[in-house]
């Protein structure tokens, strides 16, 4: 009798070990990953209502999608490529994402930067990045020929070559779609509206599904 409850007893401890170690990887695999977006004015939601901007709705899509993934925007309005610089590598250390989304760079042609310098920060924080195991997303810009078509041109290229010498993935123009079309923008013409933040959602998405 003693070794038949001796049996039981040691079956049941076996059954509530594997009960508490199946919960545990599920806990696990439930845990959500970090996207960081990293950017300006753009994708701080500069002059939009609470919620509205394009990484809001990029949430209540990956809400609506039941993923893993949740977002830590880190944009600021004004950011430089020196000042992403600045910031990644303790926004990493802090929050560990499994992406980094990058859309910096349009500051820096409108201060007038140099675009040597301007791809050299960018550079670094994709390496730092990919350094520390996240996948990288660069979100592209084009700036107004009143620039001279030189450096319009050149501004263009940085992003693609980004992409290649980094082996990231590239949005070409995140402003597709809208930049020729006034009623997209606010009211200084350099901001993109309410109206205008699903169609940047639309841009982004199907790049940013190929790491998710």
């Amino acid at each position: 009798m003693n070794r038949l409850l001796s049996i039981i007893l040691q079956n049941c401890i076996g059954f509530l070990i594997l009960i508490n170690t199946s919960i545990g990887v599920l806990a696990q695999n439930s845990a959500p990953h970090q996207i960081l977006i990293l950017g300006d004015s753009i994708s701080a939601g500069y002059g939009l209502p609470m919620g509205t901007s394009w990484v809001n709705l990029l949430q209540e899509n990956l809400k609506r999608d039941q993923s893993k993934y949740s977002i830590v925007n880190s944009s600021i309005s004004g950011e430089t490529s020196a000042g992403g610089k600045a910031r990644i590598s303790s926004l990493i250390q802090q929050h560990k994402p499994s992406i980094v989304i990058v859309e910096l760079g349009a500051n820096d042609a409108l201060r007038g930067f140099p675009l040597a310098t301007t791809y050299q920060n960018l550079h670094e924080i994709i390496q730092i990045s990919k350094n520390n195991g996240a996948k990288v997303l660069i979100l592209g810009m084009k700036i107004p020929t009143n620039y001279g078509p030189e450096y319009t041109a050149q501004f263009s290229k940085m992003y693609v070559d980004l992409g290649k010498n980094t082996q990231s993935l590239l949005v070409p123009f995140f402003f597709e779609g809208i930049a020729t079309k006034r009623e997209y923008f606010q009211e200084d013409g350099i901001h993109p509206n309410q109206n205008a933040q699903a169609i940047l959602l639309k841009n982004v998405l199907p790049t940013l599904k190929k790491l998710l």
